[in-house]
């Protein structure tokens, strides 16, 4: 099993890479579906910073992970409210 850094995910696309912790091996990409998630239903995303586990498979276009499980999730960077209810960058 291989571990990494997710470099980037698009929750929109459902897609985004992986850093591999081996120096020589390449960004790995990764699709939604090959996150592994507790039931079918759960809604299935990695941040940027998670540290991952991973097997590596054929996909279409290349190498590509699979059954990705996050072992340490990275802090979030969530926007912040005011008192009001609404993001106060917008108004």
């Amino acid at each position: 099993m291989a571990t990494g850094t997710v470099k980037w995910f698009n929750s929109r696309k459902g897609y985004g890479f992986i850093v591999p912790d081996d120096p020589e091996a390449e960004d790995v990409f990764v699709h939604y579906t090959g996150i592994k998630a507790d039931n079918d239903d759960e809604f299935r995303t990695l941040y940027e910073g998670d540290k991952v586990e991973y097997e590596i498979v054929d996909g279409p276009k290349g190498p590509q992970a699979s059954e990705v499980l996050v072992t340490e999730a990275a802090p979030r960077k969530f926007k912040s409210r005011s008192s009001q209810g609404y993001d106060s960058n917008f108004y």
